[in-house]
C-alpha cells in the first residue's frame, strides 16, 4: 500500500519525506524520547540514514515495513514516528513501534497514534494481530496501548541490549477481532 494517509482527529500519518530529517532528528536525537527506546540518541547522520531507510521500504513490492511521520493534522508538523513492520515468522501479523517529541506528551497523541497505527494494519493491510513491546519501566507507554485496546501479553527477558546491559521488554497486542470491537469506541481524553 503506497502512500500512506491516514487521518484521526488531530494527527495524521504519512509517507516519511527527505525533508523530515530534523523532525525525525527532534525525536531520534533526544536523550528524553529515546530513554525507554531500543537505541541511545542518533546523530543527524545517523537520521538521515533512518529517514532514506524509511523511504526505500516504501517503494518495496510487496511492502513489508511501514515507516511513517506522525504530523499534526492542522500544521503538517512532524510530532512522532512509527513503524508497522510485517512479521515474517507469523502469518498475517506485525509488529509496531512509535515515538512522540517529548514536548508533546501527556496530551493524548500517543494513544491517537496507536489507534491510526492499529486502523492502518486492521483495516487497510486486513493483518490478524499487531503487537508492540516496550521497556518494563515505560509505564506512558502501556497506558498508551491499553487505552488503544491492547492486552499485556507477558515479558520478554533481557530481550533488548542497550548501552551495555540487557533489558526485558513488555509485550502488549491486539487481533483483528478484538479491534472490530475497540474501534468503534470514542478515542479516550487525555
Amino acid at each position: 500500500m503506497y502512500p500512506v494517509n491516514r487521518h484521526g482527529p488531530r494527527l495524521a500519518l504519512r509517507e516519511i519525506t527527505a525533508n523530515d530529517v530534523d523532525g525525525v532528528l527532534d525525536i531520534y536525537g533526544s536523550n528524553e524520547a529515546t530513554a525507554h527506546l531500543s537505541f541511545p540518541p542518533r546523530s543527524r547522520d545517523e537520521v538521515e540514514k533512518v529517514v532514506a531507510w524509511a523511504r526505500s521500504t516504501a517503494a518495496a513490492t510487496p511492502r513489508a515495513e511501514y515507516a511513517l511521520a506522525v504530523t499534526e493534522r492542522d500544521t503538517g508538523e512532524l510530532v512522532g514516528f512509527v513503524r508497522l513492520a510485517m512479521d515474517p515468522h507469523q502469518p498475517a501479523g506485525a509488529t509496531f513501534g512509535f515515538a512522540l517529541r517529548p514536548d508533546l506528551w501527556g496530551i493524548g497523541y500517543g494513544s491517537e497514534t496507536v489507534r491510526l497505527v492499529l486502523t492502518l494494519g486492521f483495516d487497510d493491510l486486513s493483518l490478524h494481530r499487531i503487537w508492540g513491546a516496550r521497556s518494563p519501566l515505560n509505564e506512558a507507554s502501556a497506558r498508551t496501548m491499553l487505552k488503544a485496546g491492547m492486552t499485556e501479553e507477558g515479558r520478554i527477558r533481557e530481550h533488548i541490549r542497550k548501552n551495555g546491559q540487557w533489558r526485558d521488554s513488555i509485550v502488549h497486542a491486539i487481533l483483528d477481532r478484538e479491534w472490530k470491537v475497540e474501534k468503534d469506541r470514542d478515542l479516550p481524553s487525555p
